[in-house]
Formats: C-alpha cells, structure tokens, sequence
C-alpha cells in the first residue's frame, strides 16, 4: 500500500466532487426533515435542522471512513483515510475525525462572527480564508497532513487501485 500523501490539487478536487455528492445527500435530508416536521419557512426549526443535517454527515463519513476508508469522491480521486500505522480507520477514529474536521470551517466563522461580520459574503470569505490557510499547513506538517489528522491519529494517503491482471 502506498504511503503517499495526496498534493493540493487532489486534495481539493476531491473535496469538490464530495460537495456535490453531499448536495444530494443534505437535499434529501433536508426535505425529509422539513417534511416530517412540517416546517413551512426555512427559518422555522433551522437548529433542529442544522443538528440533524450535522448527524446525517457524521454518519456519512464515519460509515464510509470505517467501512474501507473511501467515500465515493475519495474512491474516485485514489484516496484513502487509515491510520498512522496505514490500518484501516476504527469508528471511534473516524468519529473523531470527523468532529475535528470541522477545524476547515468553525473558526473562520467564528472570527468573522468576533469581528461583527453579519453578511452571508463576509462569512463566507473569512472561512475561505480560514480554510486557505488550514489548508496550507498541510505543506509544512509532518506527512503532509491536515492539523485535524495529526490529532486523530489518521493520514489521507494515495491509493491506486489493484491492477485487473
């Protein structure tokens, strides 16, 4: 199995096509919510919402994480989560993972939020930024690994797929 850590590039177009495939999967949860719930303004309910929306994607992750170490944009841009050891993920790993995986986002809406920023835009742009640098300090961590794997114990690595023959 390789050991080498995927580049910027990969890193990022995999994220993209998980956001894609993630559409689907909050679009589905969310109007089953708002169906079950009868909410009738997006306003109505949002923390219920937001905290069904947060244990869909918990579960998304954990399971794909645990059960082989891919989701379906990972399988397709060759990555693989395992261990520090190259083992494949437990669930209590993955868990773990994925609720610091949120280090991406929270604490650049955080501080836009410290600074008074109210707009969607300005918030947007301080967890862009948040996210730019997050994303930078995997050129000078240890492995090329994101903060949020050094501290779970958990590397993303390139993984080819067997050859047919």
């Amino acid at each position: 199995m390789s050991t080498v850590a995927p580049g910027f590039w990969r890193r990022l177009a995999a994220m993209l096509y998980e956001g894609v495939v993630l559409f689907g999967v909050i679009s589905v949860a969310g109007f089953l919510y708002s169906s079950l719930t009868q909410q009738r303004h997006a306003l109505d309910g949002r923390a219920g919402l937001q905290a069904v929306l947060f244990v869909i994607l918990g579960l998304y992750f954990v399971w794909f994480w645990s059960r082989g170490g891919q989701t379906v944009a990972m399988k397709t841009w060759h990555l693989r989560l395992v261990d520090a050891h190259g083992a494949p993920v437990t669930q209590r790993r993955a868990v773990a993972r994925y609720l610091s995986s949120w280090l991406w986002f929270l604490p650049g809406l955080g501080l836009g939020a410290l600074a008074g920023w109210h707009s969607g835009t300005a918030l947007s742009l301080a967890a862009l930024a948040w996210g730019l640098a997050y994303a930078t300090l995997s050129h000078v961590l240890p492995g090329r690994q994101t903060p949020h794997d050094l501290l779970c114990g958990t590397r993303l690595i390139v993984s080819k797929p067997a050859s047919k023959r």
